[in-house]
């Protein structure tokens, strides 16, 4: 008989502007769900995500081909019984996270990994999985939620 894990892990990945690299997948692998902040680049990129796991996305920037006409540039959803919310550019974010009971918000744009827990809401930017952009780290993010207990970690990868 198999035990069940303990809560669930999300995957968080933004700014791949076309380019999923292998280390990225390497390092989503396992998790229950991937959350994409934005500025994908192309339609190709979320059909090899959802290989991994189901994924939610929403639209960035520079996501402006017909192909990303249906994402939205906001999504509040549940995850592990906490209400989420996923905002490419953080910004834009339209609503108060702590008014809506928001527990996370992950962001990307900045292209610059951050985890920041600020009034009791964690903050996540994954940084940039895609092209390298100056001397910025090529990183993922992984969250675990676990009853109340809210954890992430920036995986920075080796491209």
């Amino acid at each position: 008989m198999t035990r069940k894990k303990p809560g669930i892990t999300l995957g968080i990945i933004s700014d791949t502007h076309g380019l999923l690299r292998p280390q990225a997948a390497e390092a989503l692998q396992g998790v229950d769900m991937i959350i994409h902040a934005g500025d994908i680049g192309g339609a190709p990129v979320i059909k090899e995500l959802e290989l991994i796991a189901p994924v939610v996305a929403v639209r960035g920037n520079m996501d402006n081909d017909h192909w990303a006409y249906f994402l939205k540039r906001e999504e509040v959803l549940d995850a592990g019984g906490h209400t989420v919310c996923v905002v490419h550019d953080l910004g834009t974010l339209s609503l108060d996270p702590e008014r809506a009971g928001i527990r996370a918000v992950m962001h990307g744009h900045s292209h610059r990994p951050r985890i920041q827990d600020h009034e009791g809401i964690l903050y996540i930017n994954p940084g940039s999985a895609g092209p390298r952009r100056f001397t910025l780290p090529v990183s993922v993010a992984l969250l675990q939620i676990s009853g109340g207990d809210l954890r992430a970690r920036i995986i920075e990868l080796k491209p």
